[in-house]
């Protein structure tokens, strides 16, 4: 799985910019490295399996990060 850099929207509705990716330092597990686009503007780690995954909302499947605007 490969997530670019780039702004993305949260199932949720808010809207996130994919700094890198990053791999933890016992496991080497790939992680996504993201900043908040509202608010305090955080900056957040998540497994990238996670941050690429389908769930399911309302019975329906949806990405819980969906690709608006990659960076060029």
């Amino acid at each position: 799985m490969t997530v670019v850099a780039g702004v993305y929207r949260h199932y949720k509705g808010q809207p996130y910019r994919v700094l890198g990716t990053a791999r933890h330092s016992e496991t080497m597990e790939p992680l996504v490295v993201y900043q908040a686009l509202y608010g305090e503007r955080g900056l957040w780690v998540r497994p990238a399996a996670m941050f690429s995954e389908i769930i399911e909302v309302n019975g329906a499947p949806v990405a819980r990060f969906a690709l608006e605007q990659a960076d060029t």
